[in-house]
């Protein structure tokens, strides 16, 4: 692993009695991308909400590019460069395509509610600024959110573009960490395939490191440098693809499926 721009070092997490996570140690280096896959109720979403706040760690710690930030707020996480996505989606299904993409930078603007009414010089510089940072994020995607979609309501867009919008949002607050939970949730095997690269390109061409939670074991194959799996909190593998997907804890994490139908995506 490269230099680590993300650790978990012996995170745990209870709720009174049940253990969610158990001294969990886990790194994601600078242009890496980790996926993290276990059975259902293994505690990757919990991950990434003590990594973004949602939850405080019982104990252990969460560091980002060196610095602690167990247990800061939300929008503190989010404005030191960490982006994420929902397993359920949580668009603004009545604003635009592009309107969507702009209300993730606001938090980063410096205009005050009352200049932005009066359309002050400083408000319309700002809002000038968005706009063109949503064209660039929007032009990422290519035809899928192409320039004639960025003025159609999000409720228009089929099933996986508003996927990619949600990705596109996160990526709108300029992230050196993209948590991506379940990108390829509910698509077919060509939207499927698209996401795969999209996650590539995300690394390749923005620079962005990545840990993303996937199902879909084409997609933690096809885009992985590592993969970390976990059980009931607890990581039980980690390693390049095949070697996890043999492992017999991991075998047996998914009831009892041999390696080959892990590596199917059964």
């Amino acid at each position: 692993m490269s230099d680590p721009v993300l650790e978990l070092d012996r995170l745990s997490l209870s709720f009174g009695g049940l253990r969610a996570l158990s001294e969990l140690d886990l790194g994601v280096g600078e242009r890496e991308i980790v996926s993290l896959i276990g059975p259902n109720g293994a505690g990757k979403s919990t991950v990434f909400n003590v990594i973004t706040g949602v939850y405080e760690p019982s104990s252990g710690d969460v560091r980002f590019a060196g610095r602690s930030i167990a247990g800061l707020a939300p929008h503190r996480v989010a404005r030191l460069g960490i982006g994420r996505t929902f397993q359920s989606l949580r668009l603004f299904l009545n604003m635009s395509v592009i309107e969507n993409v702009m209300a993730a930078t606001y938090g980063n603007t410096k205009a005050m509610p009352w200049e932005s009414v009066l359309r002050l010089p400083r408000a319309r510089r700002e809002e000038r600024e968005v706009r063109a940072l949503a064209e660039d994020v929007l032009s990422f995607f290519g035809q899928r959110l192409a320039g004639y979609r960025w003025e159609q309501p999000a409720y228009s867009l089929s099933y996986a573009n508003r996927r990619r919008l949600e990705i596109a949002r996160a990526l709108a607050t300029s992230p050196r960490l993209l948590l991506l939970d379940e990108p390829a949730a509910g698509m077919n095997p060509a939207e499927t395939h698209e996401v795969t690269e999209l996650i590539s390109r995300l690394r390749d061409e923005r620079g962005v490191s990545i840990l993303v939670i996937e199902h879909d074991m084409h997609v933690v194959d096809s885009c992985s440098n590592r993969v970390v799996a976990l059980d009931h909190g607890v990581k039980i593998a980690e390693g390049g693809f095949d070697r996890v997907a043999a492992h017999p804890a991991v075998v047996e994490a998914y009831l009892g499926k041999d390696p080959g139908a892990l590596s199917d995506g059964g």
